[in-house]
């Protein structure tokens, strides 16, 4: 959006949640930000779809959430005039800018929906599959993620003729790149062996808890190796259960969430990133740990096959297998030579591929069309 609005014909308007420490209201880098408040937080901190999982109770404030969305939204785009809307996620912002077209009969209004996977992957019941298939059939264009969460569309059973590209979420490699390598990192965090990472939501289909019972195998290798775990998440204090109980407590170290412009130094400093993800649409953090040349350990999916290749930008493991993550990662502290290897080829891909200048221009053809 920043890349985009620094066209001259192209101005651009932000709709997002309200959070605390921020403005219901700011222009920065020619962009108008609006933020609106709803009556509760719990539903959309840390993700939709795994709260109402985790709690369901959490779905009478979908209804709450929905309805002030829609005023802003109607509010917003009378006011500054939009004829285009792009939103991200199915539901609820897709769904909600379909039925504001709808309901104000905008037959000139067009809608750009964005599926960034989790959607698709997520509440399968056949009240929310209804849900996303009329709110599909009812969009001008869709973008998705990947070439995986596209053949998922297609199952949908969706009208043909709806436009679908690949687009990828990018990468500011200027922020994510080896250059912000820190030893005072690895000072912090008393590490004095292999540095592990893991960057992502703490939730079931992330896998980290076989991540967690890998280590103790991976120690009896490398006595001194640590794992770092940044985010939040559902499964938190799940987590750290089983990591007292493994005796870890020395070896794991939980983070907490980090705000991105500090990530860099830690993906940077690694020696892996790790995510041994049962179910991911286009993780942006693989990008990130490529952009920084890192080599990757992460779940044998098909978007994990697309952009590492094994084993040139890095190794699958096998799903809810902890010796086999195991026995990955010290393959990997084996070969130093291989790890520099595969960091070099990923941040080449990454320059030629992912970066948000390339990401940019598609979107603009798109809004062109």
């Amino acid at each position: 959006s920043k890349r985009l609005g620094k066209k001259e014909d192209i101005h651009i308007i932000v709709l997002t949640l309200f959070r605390k420490g921020t403005r219901s209201f700011e222009e920065r880098d020619r962009l108008k930000i609006y933020r609106f408040k709803y009556s509760f937080t719990a539903l959309c901190e840390g993700g939709i779809l795994p709260n109402l999982k985790k709690n369901r109770f959490l779905f009478f404030q979908i209804p709450f959430l929905l309805f002030f969305a829609f005023i802003n939204l109607a509010k917003v785009v009378k006011k500054e005039n939009i004829n285009i809307i792009h939103a991200h996620w199915i539901i609820p912002n897709g769904f909600i800018a379909v039925l504001y077209k709808k309901i104000f009969r905008k037959k000139s209004f067009k809608i750009i929906c964005t599926f960034h996977g989790g959607d698709i992957f997520g509440l399968q019941n056949s009240f929310m599959k209804k849900i996303k298939k009329w709110t599909l059939n009812n969009v001008d264009r869709l973008t998705v993620v990947s070439n995986p969460v596209k053949d998922e569309v297609k199952k949908s059973n969706i009208r043909g003729d709806l436009p679908i590209e690949v687009i990828s979420m990018g990468v500011d490699t200027e922020l994510f790149n080896p250059n912000k390598y820190d030893p005072k990192i690895k000072e912090k965090y008393n590490i004095e062996g292999p540095f592990l990472l893991f960057v992502g939501r703490l939730a079931p289909e992330k896998g980290i808890q076989y991540l967690i019972q890998a280590m103790p195998e991976t120690i009896k290798r490398f006595p001194r190796t640590k794992l770092l775990i940044i985010g939040e998440g559902t499964l938190k204090l799940e987590l750290k259960e089983l990591t007292k109980k493994l005796n870890l407590q020395d070896n794991v170290l939980f983070l907490g969430k980090i705000e991105n412009k500090r990530l860099p130094k830690y993906y940077a400093t690694a020696d892996i990133f790790i995510s041994p993800s049962l179910r991911e649409g286009m993780p942006v953090s693989y990008i990130e740990a490529m952009a920084c040349g890192k080599p990757l350990l992460v779940g044998n999916l098909p978007i994990s096959r697309e952009i590492i290749k094994p084993p040139l930008r890095g190794l699958l493991v096998k799903q809810r297998n902890k010796k086999d993550i195991s026995n990955k990662i010290v393959y990997l502290l084996k070969n130093e030579a291989l790890l520099r290897k595969m960091g070099e080829s990923s941040i080449n891909f990454v320059r030629e591929n992912y970066t948000w200048s390339v990401k940019s221009k598609k979107y603009k053809e798109i809004l062109r069309k």
